[in-house]
């Protein structure tokens, strides 16, 4: 094989000594001829033979050595692919452009996804390579240019019109010429027709009426000349994509699907051909050939109708795109379109419109839908400084927004992109399929040549030893078996984008049905992720006239049966917490926030405080209304002189909780203890039942103290608590659990959790968390709802319960089909598949394996 050359552009470099140790690393490859780098330029110039060496080995060896690759990435729509033989030519084609460093070609999508250096290939050489190979490419507009046309849906359309008019053709004239051609064989037309059968039967009464009907058809030239009148369209018109691409894929010295039905269709029609033409006695076959032709066109058409709801899922994620956006410029409110959004824009958003990009609330506030993205179905209140995301719908309201994240940036577009990927990419039980896909259409071509001269040798005759052959090559499906796996990729992980859960990647999809064990970050994760206030409780020797120069609570507080004695409790609770957070308003301690948050949500009037002081590790102190208030820790009180009475015991029950407990005096008086706990999501006791009734070990993670740690689990109803656990020890907690064999599953949503999310067999990220989690998750929860893992779950174990059916059905449809068409029967029986009845078996089978996996649209994930 000719040496190769590839240029990649290097990142990170700054002297002599990097391009020697980035040329040392490339030079220690096998294949590798010469590897020269320029520091100057900064690119690498590497010769070498691709027998020996791949482009993907070569980049991981420049990153072994420390230094980056600059890589671009295209989405390629193909046209002309019908079976995973045109599948492995395609990629085979691009990954011999210089410059490719991968490419990944999907038959359910009919795309190709091609990573490859700027510096040494372009899309110019990557279309030429596509469209030698024998395809078409369909040439996209830029998704950033405003509202584009949608070409490639418009190609789409097309194309699956071009298939409508060849089936209306092969239709019209099949049709006929089948029921003519029946008819004649079961002497329904040969009285009327020419007499002939009527002749023979009072000449001869005794001739079997086999050979009567072939010695009717033998004399019956006008009517076989008809029957080639209707084949031809049939056979040239219909079927001439079928002639096209075998005659590609035979320069290109391979075989496909088209390969076998076009020798099989050709092999009839010429057949009968000859035999017309030559005079020479014999039944015509113009009608199998024909409706070989018209039966796989049937089943085409319907694949491709029911390929095209397999992209649902992206189409409705494209469809929620906001075409423009209302922006402030110059102080005037301008229209423009969405792509024309600039980071840091004032973006104005009404009541019923869709927020154009994501951003932050500047002032207004509204509820906001964000069932498209998330799959929560209830709207989300929104104020000021709250983020909202692009595409979702504003209910009631209006608010001002700055814009910071637009285009390819927004999370809609990441979601897409995530989608694009993950529908594009191979589950490890793709690789047999593969394997066995790159000899099948050889294999059967043997097959049916080894039919036709075994059954010549057994003295059928060249007419029935063809049948055979015929069948052989027309009832053997490559497409089932190249549709079986990406079409149920497809659409599982479409679904899951709906229910607001997003798969990286189908090696993802495939490990998480076999998860035993899911190891639960305890904040953010399973808790809300911030402190809120849990628990206010007043010294048992107050009074609510101690509080007479507080400020009054509000009539939200009052209690309705005033003079109860849950009345006078409840409003020296809302004093207490009233006076706390004026004390604390000036506080940036979140545990201060969270006093302060409770009180206003409330609805209390804060007084502002005056000589607030914060002491590091003991609280704050502020006087309010005159009175001179502490909020701290028992430490604090003490060295002040706090009488606290029975209020330590309280603190201790409340510490036991897993909670913060804040102690609250005025003017050296006791009041009573706020308690301050980062609070369980509502979801998350039904999320671990639900794991655990699957025997899903689950175990909750935390760097927190062991009693709080346990608190939090009892609560959820975790089987095991790994406490006090420091953030760089997480990932190392995972591998002991891998280590007892378990395919473990980490759920985490904070940048200290990225490295055990890797570790993780699956990663799963929180949407609501950080970005760098969810780069290093396998799958993202956008809702941030833990109950979604069990969905997650329950969307893989289908989509993997789906793949092995399709898998199954396309097998044993090729193993005992194959022997049927080559009459394996025949000896026994008499009968054999007819090549009629083998073009419907075979457009039925990649029809049946589509629609089984579309079924995955409708699944329910609880």
């Amino acid at each position: 094989m000719a040496e190769q050359q590839i240029n990649l552009p290097v990142t990170g470099m700054t002297c002599a000594s990097c391009v020697m140790r980035v040329e040392k690393a490339l030079k220690k490859l096998p294949g590798v001829v010469e590897a020269s780098v320029n520091l100057a330029t900064e690119q690498a110039a590497v010769r070498f033979d691709p027998a020996q060496a791949k482009p993907q080995q070569i980049q991981a060896a420049v990153e072994a050595a420390g230094y980056g690759i600059v890589t671009d990435r295209l989405e390629i729509p193909v046209t002309g692919m019908t079976c995973a033989s045109c599948v492995m030519r395609v990629e085979k084609a691009l990954r011999k452009v210089p410059g490719v460093i991968d490419a990944s070609v999907n038959l359910s999508t009919e795309g190709a996804s091609i990573t490859y250096s700027p510096a040494s290939s372009s899309f110019a050489e990557l279309r030429l390579a596509i469209e030698g190979a024998g395809y078409g490419v369909i040439e996209t507009a830029d998704a950033d240019a405003g509202a584009p046309e949608d070409v490639e849906a418009a190609a789409r359309a097309r194309e699956l019109q071009d298939k409508r008019r060849k089936l209306i053709v092969g239709v019209a004239f099949g049709l006929p010429l089948f029921l003519i051609s029946m008819s004649r064989d079961f002497g329904l037309i040969s009285p009327w027709w020419t007499g002939a059968a009527a002749t023979l039967q009072q000449q001869m009464p005794d001739m079997p009426m086999a050979e009567m009907m072939g010695k009717v058809a033998a004399r019956d030239d006008l009517l076989n000349w008809l029957f080639l009148a209707l084949a031809t369209p049939v056979q040239f018109y219909s079927g001439r994509d079928f002639y096209i691409h075998a005659w590609k894929a035979l320069k290109a010295r391979t075989a496909n699907m088209d390969t076998l039905i076009a020798m099989g269709s050709s092999v009839a029609y010429l057949y009968s051909l000859i035999l017309l033409l030559s005079g020479a006695s014999g039944h015509v076959y113009f009608e199998t050939a024909a409706l070989i032709i018209t039966l796989i066109l049937v089943g085409k058409y319907l694949e491709a109708r029911a390929k095209s709801q397999t992209g649902a899922a992206i189409r409705a994620l494209v469809g929620l795109q906001p075409k423009t956006a209302r922006v402030l410029r110059g102080g005037q409110e301008v229209d423009v379109p969405v792509a024309e959004v600039r980071k840091g824009e004032i973006v104005i958003v009404r009541p019923g419109e869709k927020v154009p990009v994501d951003g932050a609330i500047i002032s207004g506030e509204s509820a906001v839908d964000e069932s498209m993205v998330t799959g929560e179905s209830l709207p989300v209140e929104k104020r000021a400084g709250d983020s909202v995301i692009g595409a979702t719908i504003n209910r009631s309201g209006s608010f001002q927004m700055r814009a910071v994240r637009v285009g390819k940036e927004t999370a809609l577009a990441q979601i897409i992109r995530l989608v694009q990927e993950a529908q594009g990419s191979r589950a490890p039980v793709q690789r047999l399929v593969d394997q066995v896909a790159s000899v099948f259409v050889p294999v059967v071509i043997g097959v049916a040549l080894l039919t036709f001269l075994a059954w010549l040798l057994a003295g059928v005759g060249p007419t029935q030893a063809m049948l055979f052959a015929v069948a052989v090559l027309v009832i053997a499906c490559p497409c089932a078996l190249g549709l079986a796996t990406p079409t149920a990729i497809m659409v599982g992980t479409g679904t899951g984008a709906e229910h607001g859960i997003l798969i990286k990647n189908a090696e993802s999809l495939e490990r998480a049905a076999n998860i035993s064990a899911i190891i639960l970050d305890k904040t953010g994760t399973i808790t809300q992720g911030k402190p809120a206030v849990t628990d206010v409780i007043a010294d048992c020797r107050l009074q609510i006239a101690d509080f007479a120069h507080a400020a009054t609570p509000t009539g939200r507080e009052r209690s309705e049966s005033p003079g109860s004695d849950q009345s006078e409790i409840y409003n020296l609770q809302s004093a207490i917490l009233q006076l706390a957070a004026s004390a604390e308003s000036r506080s940036e301690h979140p545990l201060g926030e969270a006093i302060v948050a409770e009180a206003r949500a409330r609805g209390m009037a804060l007084s502002q405080p005056e000589g607030f002081r914060a002491t590091a590790g003991a609280g704050v102190e502020a006087t309010v209304d005159g009175r001179q208030v502490l909020v701290g820790t028992m430490r604090m009180m003490g060295q002040r002189g706090v009488d606290l009475g029975d209020l330590p015991a309280e603190v201790e029950r409340l510490q036991a909780e897993g909670k913060t407990a804040m102690l609250v005096a005025a003017d050296g008086e006791a009041l009573g203890v706020i308690a301050v706990a980062d609070t369980v999501k509502p979801s998350s006791a039904a999320a671990v039942a639900a794991l655990r009734a699957r025997g899903v070990t689950v175990a909750m993670l935390t760097g927190d103290n062991r009693r709080t740690a346990e608190a939090i689990a009892a609560q959820v109803g975790v089987d095991t608590v790994l406490a006090e656990v420091l953030p760089g020890d997480k990932a190392a907690e995972v591998r002991r659990l891998q280590a007892e064999g378990k395919v473990v599953a980490m759920v985490g949503d904070g940048v200290n959790d990225a490295p055990a999310l890797a570790q993780a067999d699956v990663g799963i990220a929180i949407g609501t968390g950080a970005d760098v989690a969810m780069e290093a998750a396998d799958i993202t929860l956008m809702r941030g709802d833990l109950g979604s893992i069990a969905q997650a779950i329950t969307l893989s174990q289908a989509t993997m319960r789906t793949i092995r059916w399709n898998l199954f059905w396309a097998f044993i449809y090729n193993v005992v089909l194959i022997p049927l068409a080559a009459g394996a029967l025949y000896p026994l029986t008499g009968w054999q598949l007819s090549p009629i009845l083998a073009a419907g078996a075979m457009a039925f089978s990649s029809v049946f394996v589509v629609s089984n996996s579309l079924r995955l649209r409708g699944l329910r994930l609880g």
